[in-house]
Parts: structure tokens; sequence; C-alpha cells
């Protein structure tokens, strides 16, 4: 599936900035999920929304602080879509 350019480069850098141990299994988890949450849309590109959908549906609750400091350091901004909830 295809990714927006931004969205696609945000992702990676936050993967990159996640402890080495998180990292595969993150990026595994994430990307699939923001694919289907592109996909339930009726989308061929995953967005920046599907990425931070991903993120809060994925992410173990005691890792959400962790999450949310990455996602502000990547630029991506989850507040725009009504997140957390």
């Amino acid at each position: 599936m295809e990714w927006k350019k931004t969205t696609q480069e945000k992702f990676e850098l936050m993967i990159a900035k996640l402890p080495v141990f998180h990292r595969g299994l993150a990026q595994v988890f994430a990307s699939k999920k923001a694919e289907e949450n592109a996909q339930s849309r009726g989308s061929q590109i995953v967005e920046e929304h599907d990425v931070i959908s991903a993120f809060f549906s994925e992410v173990p609750k005691p890792f959400y602080s962790m999450m949310v400091r990455l996602l502000d350091h990547t630029g991506f901004d989850y507040k725009k879509y009504g997140f957390p909830k």
C-alpha cells in the first residue's frame, strides 16, 4: 500500500527513536494497523491520522507517555484528530 510521503517520513523517524528492542514489533504492528485503517476508509494511501490511530490502538497503555512524547517530537499532531481518547 502507498503511504503519503510526509507520513512515511514521520513514521520512520518515530520508529528510529524507539528503544531498539521495541522497533521491530512497533514497525510491524503499527504499519499493518495504519494500512488497515486506510483501507477501512476506502483509501489506498496511508495518511497521518491512520498512523496516529494505529499507535493509539496498538501501543500498550504503560507505554502511552513515551508514545505521546515521540509523536510530539516527530511532528504528528495527534490532538488534531481527537487523541488521546
